[in-house]
């Protein structure tokens, strides 16, 4: 599972161009619930919404296990799984801003660290260097968004679950958005590095 910030599910040269791999179809049926989500969470169903972000994490977790021990690493689910993490955190981001949950500096912090990550693989790609070691910051960053943002919804309950909720939740958001901007800047550094030496890497 591949990050621009985290830890990744290495491809194994045996297995790097699999397409259909059970860890791949999980991820798929990831992405294909981000739609589903984003109704949801349109709609005001916060509960089942929940439900899904829930599942999504629970199998984000499980695709990465089955791909080592079933041995079905592959490039297409370096792929899959970080843009579902980013779609899942994208919509969830607009739906609370759009509601007042969050204020919209999050969203603009969030959003503009991966452009800015995407600005540099394009230079990267265009060099022909990469792909660049990834750093445990930005997937532990990611999981701490991504727990953040559903506690956050719990936090508008007026009860003491919503008090606890609240508190938790933006611990995990700021702690989310300082990992996710430290492996950004760490990619970063690491990319003026290479493009510095001038040399493709493997």
């Amino acid at each position: 599972m591949t990050d621009l910030g985290g830890p990744g599910r290495a491809a194994s040269p045996a297995a790097g161009t699999r397409v259909v791999t059970v860890p791949n179809l999980i991820s798929a049926v990831r992405l294909a619930l981000v739609p589903v989500f984003a109704v949801l969470l349109g709609q005001g169903q916060d509960g089942w919404a929940l439900a899904v972000l829930a599942f999504s994490g629970a199998t984000d977790w499980l695709d990465g296990v089955l791909a080592r021990r079933l041995g079905q690493q592959s490039r297409l689910g370096e792929l899959l799984d970080p843009a579902a993490d980013r779609l899942f955190i994208l919509v969830t981001l607009v739906a609370l801003t759009a509601r007042d949950v969050v204020p919209p500096g999050v969203l603009v912090a969030v959003v503009g660290r991966d452009v800015v990550l995407a600005v540099v693989l394009a230079v990267l790609m265009a060099r022909h260097v990469g792909p660049l070691p990834v750093h445990f910051a930005g997937k532990a960053g990611t999981f701490a968004l991504l727990y953040a943002f559903p506690l956050l919804l719990l936090a508008r309950w007026e009860n003491g679950v919503g008090l606890a909720a609240g508190v938790v939740g933006w611990a995990f958001a700021w702690w989310g958005m300082g990992l996710y901007w430290l492996a950004g800047a760490i990619y970063v550094r690491q990319a003026v590095q290479e493009l510095r030496r001038g040399r493709p890497t493997a």
